[in-house]
């Protein structure tokens, strides 16, 4: 009676292993971005900054943060996606990022920008520790 070579046997548990690996981490993966980010512009409207937050898979959309009193620092607009992570705290128009966690996307965001504190969760929006369900087309004025 002959036996199966070994190398064979573990040539073919390599190549089975490799192969569930690359499907789950494809579909781990899949599951991570599938929402997609937030979308944040920061503009200058009539001298006054303006926050517009969008997250299109939750519908969200046009939710606008005035920050009257406080003069924007230039007219220029700027768009931010936060997709990746990178490190924090680091610089954003009008403030700063101080947290940010894009493990499965949207993620949580927390910027804080002319004294105030802001997150962007999915479930919640939060202004300076106080919860407010979101409301597309939502205009919020912090003084």
């Amino acid at each position: 009676m002959k036996r199966p070579r070994f190398g064979l046997q573990l040539l073919l548990v390599f190549a089975a292993v490799l192969v569930g690996y690359a499907l789950v981490y494809e579909w781990i993966e899949h599951r991570r971005v599938v929402k997609g980010p937030w979308v944040v512009t920061c503009a200058s409207e009539s001298g006054v900054p303006v926050l517009t937050v969008n997250q299109s898979t939750l519908s969200i959309r046009n939710v606008r943060i005035l920050f009257p009193g406080h003069g924007a620092l230039s007219n220029a607009t700027q768009t931010l996606e936060f997709s990746q992570a990178r490190p924090w705290p680091y610089a954003v128009p009008f403030g700063r990022c101080v947290f940010m966690d894009t493990t499965f996307l949207p993620g949580t965001i927390a910027l804080e920008m002319f004294g105030h504190e802001i997150q962007l969760l999915p479930r919640v929006l939060t202004i300076d520790k106080v919860e407010r369900p979101w409301h597309s087309g939502e205009t919020i004025e912090l003084k």
